[in-house]
């Protein structure tokens, strides 16, 4: 019988487990809900048990205090690491695209259109923007020119303030009239077959653990090995779907369905989850 200890979720998953960035998923998963603090030993040991060895996950926490993120902090005779202001809202910032399946915009709603022409003098600039562009969900249309949803309007004027480049942009909101069909344009402007292809992955590695982790409760280091690989499998997957209306995706579009199954194993893991890892805490 397949059992929690037994589920493979596949090879790609066991990459993700090696991942640095599964420290990460650690400090935002398991040490903000225990109090943003951890023990150092908790978090060797814990992370051991989804394929990161000790000096990976010291080397890890080294660099995240040199971000600002992490400040050393004693508790109970027990050294640790406090998450500061500056992990605490980038971690807060990530949450609604992590954690909570984004309600599709409207086609009525429009678009935003960027279009920017940033002198060769100013080139790192440039690419910046481009860069923090794609990064709020924004396709490339053309020559210097990018398109989001209507209600990516305010990301956009940010980038480009934040990077001085308002006098070299501009910003359009409007309705499409073609004459390209609409679905052609957004699937040669974002790889949405790229996206779509990691939401199906996530779909085949973790149906199967969704439904047995419901049937079968999972507890102590299995409930916590599976919660925190599929959060580390997930969490990238929205950060890349720009988030467009359903209207102009394919019918068969997985977004919500993986999304729906990446509900279902936190809410049947997350408390077994944190229960185990709780042990790991210095105890009053």
């Amino acid at each position: 019988m397949t059992t929690v200890e037994t589920l493979d979720p596949s090879a790609s998953a066991l990459a993700v487990r090696q991942s640095r960035s599964t420290v990460v998923t650690y400090l935002g998963a398991v040490v903000r809900p225990l109090g943003a603090w951890t023990p150092v030993a908790a978090a060797v040991e814990l992370l051991a048990l989804c394929g990161l060895d000790d000096p990976g996950v010291r080397t890890a926490i080294h660099r995240l205090k040199r971000k600002g993120w992490l400040t050393p902090q004693t508790r109970g005779g027990v050294r640790g690491y406090s998450l500061t202001k500056l992990a605490e809202a980038t971690l807060a910032a990530g949450d609604s695209v992590i954690w909570d399946a984004p309600t599709a915009p409207a086609l009525e709603d429009g678009w935003c259109v960027v279009n920017f022409s940033v002198p060769e003098s100013r080139r790192a600039q440039r690419h910046q923007l481009r860069s923090h562009l794609a990064a709020q969900g924004f396709g490339n249309i053309g020559t210097a020119m990018w398109i989001a949803p209507a209600r990516r309007r305010a990301a956009a004027a940010r980038a480009i303030s934040d990077l001085g480049l308002d006098e070299f942009a501009t910003i359009f909101t409007g309705d499409y009239h073609g004459p390209q069909d609409l679905r052609d344009l957004v699937y040669a402007s974002w790889d949405l077959a790229s996206i779509a292809q990691g939401y199906r992955g996530f779909l085949d590695h973790y149906e199967a653990l969704a439904d047995l982790v419901e049937s079968e409760t999972p507890h102590g280091a299995p409930a916590f090995t599976s919660y925190l690989e599929a959060i580390d499998a997930w969490r990238r997957l929205p950060f890349a779907d720009p988030g467009l209306p359903t209207e102009v995706l394919a019918p068969d579009w997985p977004g919500p369905g993986a999304a729906r199954v990446f509900q279902r194993l936190v809410t049947a893991l997350e408390p077994p989850a944190l229960s185990h890892a709780g042990l790991f805490w210095p105890q009053a």
